[in-house]
């Protein structure tokens, strides 16, 4: 029996898949395809918004949350990368109404640590 080699991705390749599935704010994707078991998700100290979470399951658990607060989305936009060595960063902008903030503007940089072709570090300055 012959066994397939498993290709890690390059941080531009990880880069370039989470663009195209940006583009299509398909977010839980992302996790699913490149988030490693332990990774790690800062929000700003003392966000009202969103805070810490550690492990797929926890990310995965504070985005859900935010998503349910989500009364309309007005605007959205995810620039293309920026990638160097093993990390990649792109400018996240977002006009939503969100229980119990209201209507929000969120102009953030979102930066991202990938290490053998997974995401192991998302962080997030607005």
């Amino acid at each position: 029996m012959t066994q397939v080699a498993h290709k890690v991705l390059t941080t531009q390749e990880v880069a370039a898949r989470f663009h195209e599935l940006a583009q299509q704010e398909k977010w839980f994707d992302i996790q699913q395809e490149f988030f490693s078991d332990d990774v790690k998700s800062i929000d700003p100290p003392g966000s009202p918004f969103m805070g810490y979470a550690e492990g797929k399951a926890a990310v995965r658990q504070k985005g859900e949350e935010f998503v349910s607060r989500i009364e309309a989305v007005h605007r959205v936009y995810t620039s293309a990368p920026i990638v160097t060595a093993n990390h990649f960063a792109v400018v996240r902008e977002k006009d939503l109404t969100v229980r119990p903030h209201g209507r929000i503007q969120i102009n953030e940089i979102m930066l991202y640590e990938v290490k053998d072709g997974q995401i192991i570090a998302e962080q997030f300055f607005y």
